[in-house]
């Protein structure tokens, strides 16, 4: 390359520096600038500059319309705070931490064990967390209450290292690392809170989950505050991702959340070390570049840490720009690989593309190019200056791109290979190099003792500066990070006068559950106790749920208020929006609104504060759409409810293959967290939700209280009847009761069961059976199919594993003692639902299932094309009878003709149309 030709920048429009023909010229107008910032301001500079862009494409100029910045550092040397720090002691603490981090996946390598780990990742990222703990992450034992840190989960090998020298762990527990359950010291293999309580807050290992529950957990933190709820205002919410991370739709789809609600106590560090699990992130492109752009598309503040302070003498020596044109125009892919050899190999093939370049590096040995020249992901002043920027920047999300080395500083082996993310233990040569890189007094004996994989762990003296230094930090920033607290306030749970709305039912009004559930809902919310514990989630379908109605009085959460003339004002349930706002309307989002959820019902952890959050969402995008959210939820033990409305297979007449729920409740049930019920009345709803509030909020608890509750409600009209005097509450509760006892006299005698929106068919089957064949039928309402099949196998187990103790009788199968078969149950969802409890079913079942894609019909014709109508339940039950010899054997084939069982046309079991 001659010193006339420029290497083209990579996917970013950018002036070359090195090809200016006036570099004075272009130097004046910058130094205009710069003394108009310091003279007049940022606000006015930034006028100005606005107006001669305007003014530029006026003149039809070209303009880039690039977002990106130079492949250089955002933070000047000169702007560079002090660093506030030992750096010799935080160097020694770190050298320890990465020797221990690297012994927690080795030795858990060895015969009888290899469970495998990550080793560098947390080589990587270790420095830019070191920063944070000696500087920035702030305990719960803070006065401002303490922050939240969103910890890269193949990082945390590193995260049980620091808690090991801190002495929160022991030796038995790091060695029992990815062993749960077959070690007495097991501990999980990434940040998961259900397995360590007191330990990890946020589970993050599931691609793209943890920067949208970090959004939504630093949104939540505002809505406290502006809500006066809680001061958070000395919070802050920290997320350490991986630039392979970022690649996930997640990680990138509510960025402009952040924006929008100016969450400046939200950083996100993306951990850049140009790699995915198998290769380069981008390998002919720039991963940092493209991230730029579209974080500060997005309306972020974009800091990027890309070179250490090594570099710092030939920028102030590359008075053309050829240096930064070199750096704009080399793929990432080179830069992986420079690591991979020597000093001499970026002498030849990164400086040496470029005399001019060449010459900045001539003074210095091959040793100084490979030692000195790091990148900015690992020089401590120029992340604490990055850290310290985003802390102090207003009125936006901040993220930092720091650019790192995956596998840094464990050797040649290791460092920016391909297969490093997959390596897991070391040869003992490499163990020897990676003492002395680390300067660990371990000797060569120790090493050579024994097996490989007994390489010790290593903690320097207690009273050495260095561990004094270590425990002082944390002490002064509030305790220890990560820690979870059980601790909380208590809830004095709202009484009989809530419930009354549901329990009375709804008259001759033709109401659906849904509406129910908000009238029942805006009842709760007038409780002098809880009400404004409350935290409705709607994605944007509040009008769909008849949740309308909360909008003028809980009002729509906006930390800028509502600052246009809302064109529904005169109406009673007009649109408002507010600052103080209770509800949170997450737009067409359920990603975040499912973060959202976690962020509410993990505050009695995070906050001390319970809050009580009742998402409600079209259930058939829920589960199938956010069931990785939910599992993520269920791991940071999140409590609340969760609606699916506009349930099941049928009710949502007309709109088709992708609306229509025939498996919600499956999908639910293979999550431990989630409890989950399908009822068919108001009063049922209002028992269900006193219920799940004592058992996750109440005193006195037996039950597993860190659970969340799954509720399907339907939106076809019906007569919501009153609650039954003598009501079975206790069936009701553990998933089915008696409704409708089969009528006095002879005949054969069915059992019909149906949930949700399906037990109007039931009764209307049982009169049909009384009716046209002399068969009696009684009808059990079942609430959740699945909390019976849960019990029912709890018992099986607790016999299996249990055999010298008299077996429990599962709960279905004390309530179905003695009762005449056969069964017949029938819903709006797959056959699957109902058929989960076949097995403690005494006598022959026959289920009805919704099975199949979904289609655009009326009710009753979908209900009878799919065969769960209250007809089908008659003849199903009627070919049950006669199998047994109870009835005619004709009478099954009577019964299809008399209903005309094969015609849509013909169904008569729901509604046609009506408003939820």
């Amino acid at each position: 390359m001659t010193a006339h030709e420029t290497p083209s920048p990579i996917g970013i429009n950018l002036p070359s520096h090195a090809q200016d023909p006036d570099p004075e010229e272009t130097r004046e107008w910058l130094d205009s600038l710069d003394q108009l910032v310091d003279e007049r301001g940022d606000e006015r500079a930034t006028a100005i500059v606005q107006n001669v862009i305007q003014r530029a494409r006026d003149k039809k100029l070209h303009l880039p319309d690039s977002l990106t910045t130079d492949y250089v550092n955002t933070i000047d040397v000169e702007s560079q705070p002090e660093y506030p720090g030992d750096l010799e002691l935080e160097k020694e603490i770190r050298n320890a931490l990465r020797w221990n981090a690297a012994m927690v996946v080795h030795r858990a390598q060895r015969p009888g064990v290899g469970v495998g780990g990550h080793l560098s990742s947390y080589a990587s990222i270790s420095t830019m967390y070191e920063v944070g703990f000696n500087h920035f992450f702030r305990g719960r034992e803070h006065p401002g209450g303490g922050d939240h840190v969103f910890f890269q989960g193949h990082a945390s090998p590193g995260i049980y290292a620091r808690a090991f020298m801190q002495g929160r762990l022991s030796q038995e527990d790091l060695d029992g690392f990815r062993q749960e359950f077959s070690s007495e010291h097991g501990m999980p293999s990434y940040p998961h809170p259900r397995a360590m309580p007191d330990f990890w807050e946020f589970p993050t290992v599931s691609m793209g989950i943890g920067p949208v529950n970090a959004i939504e957990q630093a949104s939540f933190d505002k809505y406290l505050h502006n809500r006066g709820i809680k001061d958070t205002s000395d919070q802050h919410t920290w997320a350490f991702l991986g630039d392979g991370e970022m690649d996930e739709v997640e990680s990138r789809g509510a960025l402009h959340i952040a924006a929008k609600e100016h969450l400046d106590n939200l950083t996100f560090v993306v951990n850049c070390n140009l790699q995915r699990l198998d290769g380069p992130v981008r390998g002919n492109g720039k991963i940092v570049q493209e991230l730029e752009s579209q974080f500060r598309g997005a309306g972020w503040n974009v800091i990027k840490v890309i070179w250490g302070s090594g570099w710092d003498p030939l920028f102030a020596a590359d008075s053309d720009g050829a240096l930064i044109d070199l750096m704009n125009a080399t793929p990432d892919g080179d830069f992986q690989t420079y690591r991979t050899e020597n000093g001499g190999f970026i002498r030849d093939n990164f400086f040496g593309r470029d005399p001019r370049t060449k010459a900045l590096v001539e003074d210095m040995s091959d040793d100084d190019i490979w030692w000195k020249l790091n990148r900015g992901g690992h020089d401590t002043k120029k992340i604490y200056a990055a850290f310290k920027a985003a802390m102090e920047h207003k009125g936006q999300p901040t993220v930092i791109l720091a650019h790192t080395i995956k596998g840094y500083r464990l050797g040649k082996n290791f460092a920016g290979r391909n297969a490093t993310h997959q390596m897991k233990k070391f040869t003992p040569e490499d163990l020897k190099a990676l003492r002395d890189t680390l300067q660990i007094p371990i000797s060569d004996e120790v090493l050579e003792s024994s097996s490989v994989y007994d390489a010790p762990f290593y903690v320097p003296d207690a009273d050495s500066p260095a561990m004094r230094y270590f425990h002082e930090r944390r002490s002064e920033l509030g305790g220890q990070v990560p820690s979870r607290s059980r601790e909380h306030k208590p809830l004095n749970l709202p009484g009989e006068e809530a419930y009354k709305v549901v329990k009375k039912g709804s008259g001759k009004q033709e109401i659906a559950t849904t509406m129910a559930l908000v009238r029942l809902l805006k009842d709760l919310m007038r409780d002098k106790e809880t009400g404004k514990l409350w935290v409705p989630i709607i994605p944007d379908e509040a009008r769909t749920f008849g949740m309308d109605s909360l909008f003028p009085t809980a009002k729509i959460y906006n930390p800028d208020g509502q600052n246009y003339i809302s064109v529904d004002r005169d109406l009673l349930l007009a649109y408002k929006e507010s600052t103080s706002g209770q509800i949170k309307h997450m737009g067409i989002n359920e990603i975040s609104s499912t973060s959202a959820f976690t962020a509410a019902g993990t505050s009695y952890a995070t906050h001390g504060q319970p809050m009580i959050p009742l998402y409600i969402f079209y259930s058939m995008f829920g589960f199938q759409r956010t069931g990785d959210f939910f599992w993520a939820a269920g791991d940071q033990l999140a409590k609340g409810f969760v609606i699916g409305a506009t349930a099941g297979k049928t009710t949502l007449a007309g709109e088709g293959l992708q609306h229509m729920d025939g498996h919600s409740p499956i999908l639910a049930y293979t999550n431990p967290g989630a409890v989950i019920y399908d009822p068919a009345y108001g009063y049922e709803i209002g028992h269900i939700m006193r219920d799940g509030l004592q058992r996750m909020y109440g005193a006195d608890e037996k039950r597993l209280q860190e659970v969340f509750y799954y509720i399907t409600v339907y939106n076809e009209p019906m007569v919501q009847p009153a609650e039954p005097e003598n009501l079975d509450v206790e069936g009701l509760l553990k998933g089915m009761y008696l409704l409708a006892p089969a009528p006095e006299g002879e005949g054969p005698e069915v059992q019909l069961m149906a949930s949700g929106v399906g037990v109007p068919w039931a009764l209307h089957a049982q009169k049909l059976l009384a009716e046209d064949w002399g068969v009696r039928g009684a009808v059990w309402s079942v609430t959740s199919w699945t909390e019976m099949r849960k019990d029912a196998l709890e018992a099986e187990k607790d016999a299996f594993l249990h055999p010298e103790q008299e077996a429990r009788v599962p709960f279905i199968s004390e309530r179905l003692q003695g009762v005449e078969g056969p069964f017949i149950a029938t819903s709006d969802y797959d056959f699957l639902v109902p058929d989960l409890i076949r097995p403690w079913i005494p006598g022959p079942y026959g289920v009805l299932g919704a099975d199949g894609w979904g289609f655009s019909d009326t009710r009753p014709a979908a209900r009878r094309h799919l065969h769960i109508d209250a007809h089908s339940m008659a003849v199903k039950a009627l070919q049950m009878l006669a199998r047994d010899g109870r009835v005619d054997a004709s009478l099954p084939a009577q019964a299809v003709k008399k209903y005309d069982l094969l015609n849509p046309n013909a169904g008569q079991s729901g509604s046609f149309g009506g408003d939820s």
